[in-house]
């Protein structure tokens, strides 16, 4: 049986390709609770509170989608070793193994899963003092929920080749994936295409939580779903769209795995489990239509790889 690449940590941040760079770097900055660290013509890198360089990275382009997901590996020696085994097994890597041309630095290699998203590991990267926690603003970021069209492939390719494991799922439409204690970092959604559905921002306490939904609605930003508290993962939930479209969620609370004693469970789709609290209701067509988002071809036309078989 073949090992996976390697040790994921955490999930460190996710790069996003937007049709609106610039009002979305506002939207991130003044209302979610982001700092940018650094803005150029074609994009931004925004952080948390937490120690990572950058939570966030948005990026230009003609079309919404994603552009890469950055796990955190211990060191560089786990890099060159995971790059090896890629090469091993098949697996197209666009970048690397080697320092990374970022703003946040590093040592790292990029694969491209079998629907084109770019998946980077990283070691080395830069650290930043982590900031005082009493402003209801983000941590970083916590989870990425991906649309896939096929859930079991997708799974299948995370929990082989990267050493994630699935928390639960829901019904067969998702899967919870977790590289650490945390319930899920990556969640797969069975949908008609490949598209990022949503990226989730931590913040340190239901208090925090709500009000972090209030100042959104002092500016005037209400959310598309929530506030709620799902079952699987046990974590509170607010859903909404940045100037782009794209949906961002506050959640807090999340499911922490005991490797030991913990069973994987099969939750029923039905609204008193999507929704602990019964504050949300169930989703609105508006939600949906924003968290399937648009076709994203992602790594296969960026680097000209063809389509996987």
């Amino acid at each position: 049986m073949n090992q996976p690449i390697a040790r994921l940590r955490c999930l460190r941040s996710v790069e996003l390709r937007t049709q609106a760079s610039l009002e979305s770097t506002d939207f991130y900055s003044e209302v979610w609770g982001l700092r940018v660290v650094e803005q150029g013509a074609n994009g931004a890198w925004l952080r948390g509170t937490g120690e990572h360089h950058h939570a966030l990275q948005l990026t230009q382009a003609e079309r919404n989608g994603l552009g890469r997901i950055t796990f955190a590996v211990a060191t560089p020696a786990e890099v060159d070793e995971a790059a090896r085994r890629l090469e091993l097994r098949g697996v197209p890597i666009v970048s690397g193994p080697g320092p990374v041309d970022d703003l946040g630095g590093g040592y790292g290699v990029s694969l491209v899963d079998p629907e084109g998203r770019v998946v980077e590991l990283l070691a080395d990267a830069l650290a930043v003092p982590r900031l005082g926690r009493d402003d209801a603003v983000p941590v970083g970021v916590t989870h990425v929920v991906l649309n896939t069209v096929d859930i079991d492939a997708a799974v299948t390719f995370y929990c082989d080749i990267l050493g994630m494991r699935v928390s639960d799922w829901s019904e067969h439409q998702m899967a919870f994936l977790r590289c650490n204690t945390d319930h899920h970092s990556i969640a797969f959604n069975q949908a008609e295409w490949t598209s990022v559905n949503h990226v989730a921002y931590e913040m340190p306490t239901v208090d925090h939580f709500m009000r972090g939904i209030g100042r959104l609605r002092h500016h005037g930003t209400v959310p598309l779903w929530g506030p709620g508290k799902h079952g699987p993962g046990d974590n509170t939930f607010s859903y909404f769209a940045d100037p782009a479209g794209l949906v961002c969620e506050y959640t807090s609370g999340i499911a922490q795995v005991d490797e030991d004693r913990w069973l994987c469970k099969v939750w029923r789709r039905v609204p008193e489990l999507s929704d602990l609290w019964g504050t949300a209701g169930p989703p609105s067509t508006q939600v949906r239509d924003h968290m399937a988002g648009i076709p994203d071809p992602g790594a296969f036309e960026r680097f000209d790889l063809g389509r996987a078989s």
